[in-house]
């Protein structure tokens, strides 16, 4: 009977050891995509000063970082779901497609507003920005080791 108990131990050990390892792998990958979101998003803020300051034609470039880049967004909000991340990434995992898809209409979509909505385009690209790097931070605060005193 105490060998049983035994067997049965070793095999939830195992399990668990196997779900923190799957767990580290998927925070590390997460960390991994969220970064590079993070470079895309400063990538994309230096070609439009470029495009602005310097030369327009860095405005395709701009216009397509974000197309290429934003369905990244939708994996980190997929990933943050789909492992057990706190509910502060996972808010943070949400807003980074609301944000993009809040920049896109604000770009493209004209109002009978005496002023037009794009004026904001700027201030959430920021909001975007503080999301996704309070994203990583987090992130990193999970996978960095722990101190004890």
């Amino acid at each position: 009977m105490d060998t049983s108990s035994s067997r049965s131990d070793l095999v939830i050990n195992q399990t668990t050891e196997q779900n923190q390892s799957l767990s580290k792998l998927a925070a590390v990958s997460f960390y991994i995509i969220a970064i590079f979101f993070n470079f895309c998003l400063i990538t994309q803020l230096l070609t439009v000063g470029l495009a602005y300051f310097y030369n327009p034609d860095w405005w395709r470039i701009h216009v397509w970082l974000v197309r290429g880049y934003g369905g990244l967004s939708l994996i980190l909000m997929l990933l943050a779901y789909w492992f057990p991340f706190s509910k502060r990434v996972r808010s943070l995992a949400i807003s980074l497609p609301i944000l993009l898809a809040l920049q896109f209409l604000t770009i493209h979509i004209q109002t009978p507003l005496p002023f037009p909505l794009a004026i904001v385009h700027p201030l959430i690209g920021f909001v975007l920005f503080s999301a996704s790097t309070t994203l990583v931070h987090h992130v990193w605060q999970i996978l960095s080791p722990k101190e004890e005193i």
